[in-house]
């Protein structure tokens, strides 16, 4: 079981949360003037790395709150967690 650290409720049980995909995806400032590839690169094209990746969760079964989460998708430990819209840890940048 893999215990997700909750900003707000504190560390909780994997099953309690949704995982959101990548964090720190920004987008297009003006949606009418991208192309229809760019479009699509914004909504389907993600790093997926091997190692340490940013990604977004909700707390579904808690708080109902998103926030973001540094982890290792190689062994699933969780280096950090943050508020949405704060910047994330120096190290993990």
């Amino acid at each position: 079981m893999l215990l997700i650290p909750c900003p707000w409720c504190g560390a909780r049980p994997d099953s309690e949360f949704a995982s959101g995909g990548e964090a720190h995806i920004v987008r297009p400032p003006q949606p009418d003037a991208v192309s229809d590839e760019q479009w699509g690169r914004y909504l389907f094209f993600r790093e997926n790395v091997k190692g340490v990746q940013r990604e977004r969760w909700m707390h579904a079964q808690g708080c109902r709150r998103w926030f973001n989460v540094v982890r290792d998708t190689v062994t699933h430990e969780i280096k950090a967690a943050y508020a949405m819209g704060e910047p994330p840890p120096q190290a993990h940048r």
